[in-house]
């Protein structure tokens, strides 16, 4: 349901480019999702939790998905060509961190509350309170320290509901009209294929016990291998990829790339045959398997467009989305 928050992003996409400044939405609706896991904190120990927290949910991927509009064509306009490609790598680490923190680092921290407290409601709580805090933070710090570029203006005087619409029609149009616009799109859907179908199961696939197929590891030991040496590896290919990126251009390396994301998921397909038990030899290869994702990812955010009529990846990589987090 969250999702599909993602999936029909590109329909108002147009009004955020038009309504506002990029540095008004990126503030506000980091105020609203803090504002919205505050909400889901406060309801959670209510009798009617469930379906209060799935509305809240929505609204708060909603703002999400806002953001990342906002953010995207923020990066294009605060920073020259050559700082777009040295930073992407950073750009695309970061979104994985955050990715692995919200999948495992909180689910620990609200464990840890749950055994401290021995109430389940108490320890969702006190971790959505914390999550709440950090994005209000974050909204009040970058309101004061993001830069105002002079290209970063509204619009919104200069346009009525006709001429957005408009706009928001020319943009799909003119993508179709490029040459090889399929082989694009197909190129955006399975970019992160394989590596998205392996990332839902490598928590079950490390913890399961040998004799249903996984690795047995405790739940500190995947801390240790996937949430401090994956991250590393992460990191690692991330920067190397934006440097070589901002280097060689993304021509150059845009094959590699695409090769580094999907063949280091082979890594994985070792584990599952031969399911070591050794932590060096489980350390190295979700480190393999990180870098690549971290280098091969430079790619996929090096497509950003920030006009109207140049706006490809943020109107058809939400599509995406959902096949790559088939299950």
């Amino acid at each position: 349901m969250a999702l599909s928050a993602w999936v029909i992003k590109p329909f108002w996409s147009p009004f955020i480019d038009l309504l506002k400044t990029k540095r008004w939405w990126v503030v506000t609706m980091q105020l609203l999702v803090g504002a919205g896991l505050a909400g889901i904190a406060l309801t959670i120990p209510m009798p009617n939790f469930f379906r209060i927290t799935l509305a809240v949910f929505w609204l708060v991927a909603f703002s999400s998905a806002t953001h990342d509009i906002a953010a995207d064509g923020f990066y294009m306009l605060a920073l020259n060509v050559k700082d777009q490609a040295l930073y992407v790598g950073i750009r695309s680490t970061f979104y994985r961190i955050a990715t692995i923190a919200g999948q495992g680092l909180l689910i620990m921290l609200a464990g840890g509350l749950e055994i401290w407290s021995g109430n389940i409601k108490y320890a969702w709580s006190i971790t959505f309170f914390i999550l709440a805090g950090l994005f209000l933070a974050f909204s009040l710090y970058h309101k004061y320290i993001l830069p105002a570029p002079g290209s970063d203006k509204s619009v919104v005087g200069q346009n009525n509901a006709s001429s957005i619409m408009e706009g928001f029609i020319e943009t799909f149009a003119s993508f179709f009209r490029k040459k090889q616009a399929g082989v694009a799109i197909l190129f955006m859907l399975f970019y992160r294929f394989p590596e998205a179908q392996l990332v839902k199961l490598i928590n079950p696939f490390l913890l399961d016990p040998i004799e249903k197929g996984g690795l047995g590891l405790t739940t500190a030991e995947v801390g240790l291998v996937y949430g401090t040496i994956g991250i590393i590896g992460l990191t690692l290919g991330g920067i190397i990829g934006g440097i070589c990126a901002a280097k060689g251009g993304l021509q150059k390396w845009l094959w590699p790339m695409a090769w580094s994301i999907s063949l280091t998921c082979v890594t994985f397909v070792y584990l599952g045959y031969v399911q070591p038990q050794d932590l060096l030899t489980i350390n190295i290869c979700v480190f393999i398997e990180q870098f690549g994702y971290g280098f091969g990812f430079t790619a996929i955010c090096s497509t950003s467009f920030t006009t109207r009529t140049e706006s490809t990846k943020r109107h058809i990589m939400p599509f995406a989305q959902p096949l790559w987090h088939w299950e």
